[in-house]
């Protein structure tokens, strides 16, 4: 009988502990932080030395061409 009580205060307390997990949403907006793009972060939003640091990247990560023969 005790093992059956402990079982259901754990369940009934399982449904007290949730968070709750949505935005705060103010006059139909969201308000909450903003989602700044990479390129907007750490090159003041240069798309194209976004673009070529990727590229730059990309290309050092090719194993065939970082062996020496």
């Amino acid at each position: 009988m005790k093992a059956l009580l402990l079982i259901a205060t754990a369940l009934l307390l399982t449904g007290c502990l949730e968070v709750e997990q949505y935005p705060a949403w103010r006059e139909g907006q969201y308000d909450g932080k903003t989602d700044d793009l990479p390129q907007q972060l750490r090159f003041n939003g240069d798309r194209l030395a976004w673009n070529a640091a990727l590229d730059n990247r990309n290309r050092h990560q090719n194993e065939y061409a970082r062996m020496r023969p």
